[in-house]
């Protein structure tokens, strides 16, 4: 690689991009309710009560569950055209503060289905790590790390909470506009040092 260009590296965010985080959570709160409580479905909102958010954190607070989440297909597909275009990939997640076990359950989690090679940053502030591109579901997230970046590309895997989000250095992957999500991708790849890209023409 030409020392004046730029590695090119994207971020991989875990929870609800390749990991489908919310509907194993949903799952095990099911699993503990009493016969007499309603099924809790998506999506979960943040005003639920207090003994609901203590048994998520119960829940949460277990490497093994963390270790056990289930792949989500939207992140994986962008994670496929990524590595074809040769991306140096890197895990970026943010560690629960209140639950250490998370984070060696993530570990293993990567471990498992990316290799214990896998390139990993588990940090509370997404915004102090380098990539050219960010994939992350969260708009919290994706705008820090782009207020650093005001070059940088993110793809958004589509949910419930950011579905109606926009940005221009946002492109939104909903499992049926790969193309852009690839056209993006290159595009992004190829930007040398101080080129500003419209990635609005490719949504």
């Amino acid at each position: 690689m030409n020392m004046t260009e730029i590695e090119p590296i994207a971020l991989f965010d875990m929870d609800q991009t390749l990991c489908d985080y919310d509907s194993a959570l949903i799952k095990s709160l099911n699993e503990l309710k009493s016969p007499h409580e309603p099924e809790y479905k998506l999506p979960l909102r943040d005003n639920m009560p207090d003994y609901i958010k203590n048994r998520a954190n119960l829940i949460r607070a277990s490497g093994e569950w963390w270790e056990d989440l289930p792949k989500l297909q939207l992140g994986w597909d962008i994670l496929k055209v990524a590595q074809n275009l040769d991306y140096n990939i890197m895990i970026l997640t943010q560690g629960p503060r209140r639950f250490p076990e998370s984070w060696a359950g993530k570990k293993k989690w990567i471990g498992k289905h990316l290799g214990e090679d896998m390139d990993v940053t588990i940090t509370r502030d997404k915004g102090l790590v380098y990539g050219k591109v960010l994939v992350d579901d969260f708009p919290e997230y994706a705008e820090r790390w782009l207020s650093w970046r005001d070059r940088g590309l993110v793809i958004m895997p589509v949910n419930e909470f950011n579905k109606d989000y926009s940005h221009p250095q946002v492109i939104k992957y909903d499992g049926t506009n790969i193309s852009q999500v690839e056209k993006a991708l290159l595009v992004a790849r190829d930007r040398k040092r101080g080129q500003k890209i419209d990635f609005s023409k490719f949504k």
